[in-house]
């Protein structure tokens, strides 16, 4: 006698298969729908893209607009020249006095007249015309008293400066986006173009935290490393005159902690060759540790060595963000950065300074953030 069950009949039997297909469709679409809505789960090799496109979709796009800091550019323009007036007056063996930059000018005093001819001789170089194509003359002489030298930035001169700035800036902040990308994951591509003559405008979809973005990309990072100024306490320094080699710096606390620096520069962002994260061996808190060039390792090998005991401080922007006292001399170019930071903030210290300084601060003129695509 024949056993029912175990003979079906081919409708029956292509009726099994075609729920066998669909039950594996479902288990593979609800396996899908687990992934989406799961960012930290193991996805399989075709899930990332449309994870990806949800992601955006969900955080949408962040637009900024920054202004460039046309002042703190000229200021350091001429506080550029400064140094240069300086330098190519003691090479002469030229006495002066009085050089300080005022408004838009630097003026110095030439002590004896009878070398007023030597000096504007040996400064002409200040008010050549720049090298490239558009030849621009930033500076002209003004001579407004017997013995006393002007050089003042031109208009020309503020717009070659301007234009300059600008385009370096879109270079520095894409370098930047770039790197933060590296940190932060699920950001996009982003789009970075000069605005206009003063304004760069900045796109970029998948942010988490827009102004932690913004605020790594409006900071100049001009870092230096200078020694404090043990001749006299702080507290006479600011009731009585600086020394003339030193200024009064703060920190960023709250409130501000007053420092006197010495005005010499030991190495500077220009220095650097890179900078990373790391914990700090004694306290295990998060530090930032930087490399020097050969150039920035001699000196602040030489330094150290002359004031083991002392301290020097680190200087980003203009605030005192670390004052480490000297225990032994640093030979290996690798200096630290240390301060109440978390995980985050050493991060993105790490960041600004591995993709160099900007020209000038930006100012935040618009950031705005764009619905997401439906």
């Amino acid at each position: 006698m024949p056993d029912g069950g175990r003979h079906l009949p081919p409708s029956s039997r292509f009726r099994i298969v075609l729920i066998c297909v669909a039950a594996v469709i479902t288990a593979v679409l609800d396996v899908s729908i687990l992934f989406a809505a799961s960012p930290l789960a193991k996805q399989p090799y075709w899930a990332p893209k449309i994870q990806t496109a949800i992601g955006l979709d969900q955080k949408g796009i962040s637009r900024f607009v920054f202004g460039l800091d046309l002042d703190e550019l000229i200021k350091g323009r001429l506080e550029t020249t400064q140094d240069e007036i300086r330098s190519l007056l003691r090479s002469a063996h030229i006495g002066y006095t009085g050089l300080a930059v005022s408004g838009r000018a630097v003026q110095v005093h030439i002590s004896d007249a009878a070398q007023l001819v030597l000096a504007k001789v040996t400064l002409k170089t200040l008010t050549d015309p720049s090298a490239d194509d558009d030849a621009v003359q930033e500076l002209v002489l003004d001579e407004s008293g017997p013995v006393l030298l002007k050089f003042v930035i031109t208009g020309a001169g503020i717009k070659y400066l301007t234009s300059a700035a600008l385009k370096q800036s879109v270079e520095v902040i894409k370098h930047r986006i770039h790197d933060f990308r590296r940190v932060e994951s699920g950001i996009s591509e982003p789009i970075v173009r000069q605005q206009g003559d003063d304004r760069i405008m900045v796109q970029v979809s998948g942010l988490k935290d827009s102004h932690r973005l913004s605020n790594i990309l409006v900071r100049a990072a001009k870092l230096t490393v200078q020694m404090i100024d043990g001749s006299m306490p702080v507290k006479d320094a600011l009731n009585g005159p600086l020394p003339n080699s030193s200024s009064m710096l703060y920190s960023h606390d709250d409130p501000p902690v007053p420092y006197l620096i010495e005005n010499r520069v030991i190495v500077s962002d220009d220095n650097l060759i890179n900078a990373k994260p790391a914990y700090s061996p004694q306290s295990h808190k998060p530090i930032v540790l930087f490399r020097v060039d050969s150039k920035g390792t001699a000196r602040l090998s030489r330094e150290t060595s002359q004031n083991v005991g002392s301290s020097f401080a680190v200087v980003l922007d203009g605030r005192v963000v670390s004052v480490p006292v000297i225990r032994e001399p640093i030979l290996d170019g690798i200096g630290q950065i240390s301060g109440n930071f978390t995980v985050e903030d050493a991060n993105d210290l790490a960041v600004l300074l591995r993709n160099g300084r900007l020209p000038a601060r930006l100012t935040i003129v618009e950031e705005s953030p764009m619905a997401a695509p439906k």
